[in-house]
C-alpha cells in the first residue's frame, strides 16, 4: 500500500504531536509537515501535496476556511479535513463551501481522527455525527425555502453516477475517465442533474449527497 501522507495545521503545539502520535502509529501513514498557522500551511500544502491536510479552523495569520479555499485552489490534489471545536451551522457551511471534504470535532478527534482521514484520502467525505446532523438541517431549511422537492428519481442512471462522482470530490476529468466519456459530456450531466434537484453548487451535492446517504 502507498503511504499515506497528512499535513497537521494547527497552532496549538501539544495538540498537533498528539496528533501526530496517533497517526504515525498506523503502518504507511506518515506527517510530512506540521504548521502553526494558516499561511504556513498553505505553503506546506502547496510544496509537498500530501493527501490529506487536516487543518483547526481557528489558526492564526490566515484561518482555516480560507487556508482550505487557497489549498483547494493551489493544490486541488490536497484533500482537506476541518478540525474544529465548533459544531455551528455557519462553520460547517464555510468550510464545505471553501472545499473541505470532512469536518471533525475535537472533542472526538480521538476516536474518529483515523476514519476520517481515512475517508478524506478516499475521495469520500467524513462529517462527526453532530455536524452530519447540522448539515442535514441547513440542507432540509434551504430546501423548504426555496420550495425544492428530492428529485432523486428523476435522474437517469448516469447522472446518478455523476452525482456520486461529483460529491467524491472528483474533476469532470476523473469523471470522464471513470465512465469512459468526454468531460463535455459529464458537464452536461453535471448541469442537468443540478438543474433536476435545484441545486447550485458542488457544495450543495455534497450536502446532498451525504443526506441521502451516496456519500459518507
Amino acid at each position: 500500500m502507498d503511504e499515506l501522507r497528512v499535513l497537521l495545521g494547527d497552532d496549538h503545539t501539544v495538540l498537533r504531536q498528539g496528533l501526530r502520535k496517533i497517526l504515525e502509529d498506523r503502518r504507511d501513514w506518515k506527517v510530512v509537515a506540521e504548521a502553526g498557522n494558516g499561511r504556513d500551511a498553505v505553503r506546506e500544502a502547496i510544496e509537498l501535496t500530501p493527501d490529506v491536510a487536516v487543518l483547526d479552523i481557528g489558526m492564526p495569520l490566515l484561518n482555516g476556511i480560507e487556508a482550505t479555499r487557497q489549498i483547494v485552489r493551489r493544490a486541488p490534489d490536497v484533500r482537506v479535513l476541518i478540525l474544529s471545536m465548533h459544531s455551528d451551522q455557519a462553520y460547517v457551511t464555510q468550510a464545505v463551501q471553501a472545499g473541505a471534504r470532512g469536518y471533525l470535532l475535537k472533542e472526538s478527534a480521538g476516536s474518529e481522527l483515523i476514519a476520517a482521514i481515512a475517508a478524506v484520502a478516499a475521495g469520500k467525505t467524513f462529517f462527526s455525527p453532530a455536524v452530519a446532523q447540522v448539515v442535514f438541517d441547513d440542507y432540509v431549511k434551504s430546501l423548504t425555502e426555496r420550495g425544492i422537492t428530492d428529485r432523486y428519481d428523476a435522474l437517469s442512471e448516469r447522472e446518478r453516477e455523476v452525482l456520486q462522482l461529483v460529491a467524491e470530490g472528483k474533476s469532470s476529468k476523473e469523471i470522464a475517465d471513470v465512465l469512459s466519456i468526454s468531460p463535455a459530456t459529464v458537464e452536461t450531466h453535471r448541469t442537468h442533474l443540478l438543474q433536476k434537484l435545484g441545486l447550485r453548487n458542488t457544495a450543495e451535492v455534497v450536502r446532498y449527497a451525504a443526506r441521502r446517504g451516496i456519500v459518507h
